[in-house]
């Protein structure tokens, strides 16, 4: 038998998502793979290698088929509106006998004065994990380097990039190093019961963000400074209400400085200095060009 064919069989949900795609990827260069996926078009366009099984976590068919025959499932849900999303997906899985589980939460969590709808939706998820009876991993991830993608458009279009707080520093993450991790606790011993903090290297603000993609793209960018009010308009026009107040409510406290944290896990767990933004955008440079 190869060592291929000995890799634990491992169910990615969340798989077109910032992290996921990167943890199906590499995990596919390991043994076998599965996705659960909403959107198959998306699916297709990213590529995804391994098997797909298209379905919503309130598809309990779409689960079982999903997660027949594996031992271990990336949990990643996205609505803080249906907590019973994380419910779904760990049920289905005792009734699958995966043994691990390994969850995508938030750094926030762990700060005590964070009592927005999303902080408690993921602690609630995180609970719901450590009681579950599978062996868990919980990976608490600073905000991804990816969100600044939100910007493609306006820089492309216009040479402009518009967000709130331009100074307030978070010590963003870069989701392919973050994807790293969760291979390495999906598929090895010594991960059980620990929560890790991955964080990137630096705090950074969004006027840096804009310096360093003017550099990659090769030409001046304007930085304009949104108004809460404005931010709140820009979410709430994509987003329910309440998760558009939860997001404000969440810069409010990176303004006062409670992502701007850097941490060591990351480092440790990957066995080098975690990414920088400049890097992440180098590498992503025609999203925006």
């Amino acid at each position: 038998m190869s060592a291929r064919d000995e890799a634990p069989r491992v169910v990615v949900t969340g798989a077109t998502g910032a992290v996921g795609r990167h943890v199906t990827r590499a995990l596919a260069r390991r043994g076998p793979v599965r996705s659960l996926v909403r959107d198959a078009s998306r699916a297709r366009r990213l590529e995804l290698p391994g098997e797909t099984v298209v379905g919503d976590y309130r598809d309990g068919p779409a689960l079982k088929r999903a997660l027949a025959g594996a031992d271990a499932v990336f949990v990643v849900t996205a609505n803080p509106l249906r907590p019973q999303d994380d419910a779904q997906i760990l049920d289905a899985a005792r009734a699958a006998g995966v043994r691990k589980a390994v969850k995508l939460s938030w750094l926030a969590v762990a700060d005590p004065s964070a009592n927005d709808l999303i902080a408690r939706w993921n602690r609630q998820s995180e609970q719901m994990l450590r009681t579950s009876g599978l062996a868990w991993t919980v990976l608490r991830m600073r905000t991804p380097m990816s969100n600044t993608l939100s910007w493609a458009s306006s820089i492309r279009e216009e040479s402009v990039v518009r967000a709130l707080d331009g100074n307030a520093r978070t010590a963003c993450v870069d989701p392919r190093d973050v994807a790293e991790v969760a291979v390495r606790a999906l598929t090895e011993a010594g991960h059980e019961g620990v929560t890790y903090a991955l964080t990137g290297p630096e705090p950074i603000g969004a006027r840096e963000q804009t310096e360093i993609l003017a550099r990659v793209v090769g030409r001046p960018l304007a930085f304009e400074e949104l108004t809460a009010e404005q931010a709140l308009e820009r979410w709430s026009a994509r987003l329910p209400g309440a998760v558009a107040e939860a997001l404000l409510e969440a810069a409010q406290r990176r303004r006062a400085g409670d992502s701007s944290e850097v941490g060591d896990d990351l480092g440790r767990l990957i066995g080098r200095p975690p990414a920088t933004f400049a890097s992440w955008a180098a590498d992503h440079a025609a999203a925006f060009s």
